[in-house]
């Protein structure tokens, strides 16, 4: 099947660390850029963090200095590290990305986003 597969989130207290993962299950990344979004309870959907093919990377202004993207291309993964987290970074967390799949019938590629992994920040 194919489908992105988020992992690592959990409940921290203020000031620690978490890493998400974001694996492609059945298919391969393509070229184009990758991106962790989250939704705040009662806000809408914003885009975290960034990285494309060749490795550049962009970041949403409250998470700069904090959170750091990377990419495992052999793996078919890609890691969000959060550190020194505040309460505010509460939220779902979403990987968003185009997958290569395929089959006897040829490759296609289309738009995915995961399932989603809560990150509670506790103060």
């Amino acid at each position: 099947q194919v489908q992105l597969v988020e992992s690592g989130g959990g409940l921290v207290q203020a000031g620690g660390s978490l890493r998400l993962s974001c694996a492609a299950s059945g298919s391969t990344f393509s070229r184009n850029g990758i991106g962790w979004y989250r939704r705040a309870p009662g806000k809408q959907r914003e885009l975290v963090a960034a990285i494309s093919s060749p490795g550049n990377t962009n970041y949403a202004d409250s998470v700069k200095g904090r959170f750091t993207i990377s990419r495992d291309n052999a793996k078919n993964t890609v890691y969000l590290q959060m550190n020194s987290l505040k309460p505010e970074d509460t939220a779902v967390y979403y990987c968003n990305a185009d997958l290569i799949y395929c089959s006897g019938a040829g490759c296609s590629t289309n738009n995915y986003w995961g399932q989603g992994t809560q990150v509670t920040v506790s103060s």
